[in-house]
């Protein structure tokens, strides 16, 4: 069990960087970027150098064009939005979806807290998967909700981490789904189109979670 999150929250250290060094830190900014583009706008994401082995599949999957014309295939307003099933593509509207995949896993790197915005890799249960490896291309977008302090103290508690303050002030402020800490493999964060996310997961649903007007991607990378 992971005793702490990873400190201190990306996207506070994101903004800070980017206020204290200018166009400077664009320039000398490490990270691997991908556009996620929909029809409802786009969100930019930055890859996290902390999780390589998520960071390097995904990189590989988007270059291949497997996400192109995939579906956010399961969306649950103030929780997240999911996507990356290859048998979405073109998938009829009373087809279930949510197993499909390229064929292999990818092994954990849990840690990071799931702020509004974090890219995190879906996974199939711990019954069936004890070791929580991540699906080879499912993810979800966290949307969440505000947090209070004795909310984060109780999750503090149940999930056996300690929030920094900086971590518990992204969820106060920004909001995020702290339940899914120490269970998911986060992987990357929104750093621009946060009320993307709000727009899809407010679409209507079918029973199973299913948008009832598909809402496809393209994603390419950045840099």
């Amino acid at each position: 069990m992971i005793k702490s999150a990873t400190p201190p929250g990306s996207i506070l250290l994101y903004l800070l960087i980017g206020l204290l060094l200018g166009s400077s830190a664009c320039n000398s900014d490490p990270h691997t970027y991908a556009m996620i583009e929909t029809d409802m706008g786009n969100m930019k994401v930055m890859l996290y150098n902390t999780t390589p082995q998520h960071r390097d599949n995904f990189v590989k999957l988007v270059q291949e064009g497997f996400y192109d014309d995939l579906l956010f295939h399961r969306v649950i307003q103030n929780f997240m939005i999911q996507g990356g099933d290859p048998t979405s593509r073109n998938a009829p509207a009373n087809q279930a979806l949510g197993q499909g995949g390229p064929g292999y896993t990818v092994p954990a790197e849990i840690g990071s807290p799931h702020f509004k915005g974090t890219l995190s890799a879906a996974r199939l249960g711990d019954a069936v998967n004890p070791n929580k490896e991540s699906s080879g291309s499912q993810f979800f977008i966290v949307q969440g909700t505000v947090q209070s302090d004795q909310q984060l103290d109780n999750f503090e508690r149940t999930k056996k981490v300690k929030y920094n303050d900086a971590q518990r002030q992204l969820y106060k402020d920004l909001g995020g789904f702290p339940s899914l800490d120490n269970e998911y493999s986060v992987f990357g964060e929104v750093v621009e189109g946060l009320e993307v996310i709000d727009k899809i997961a407010a679409v209507p649903t079918a029973p199973g979670d299913r948008p009832v007007e598909d809402v496809k991607m393209k994603i390419r990378l950045l840099n």
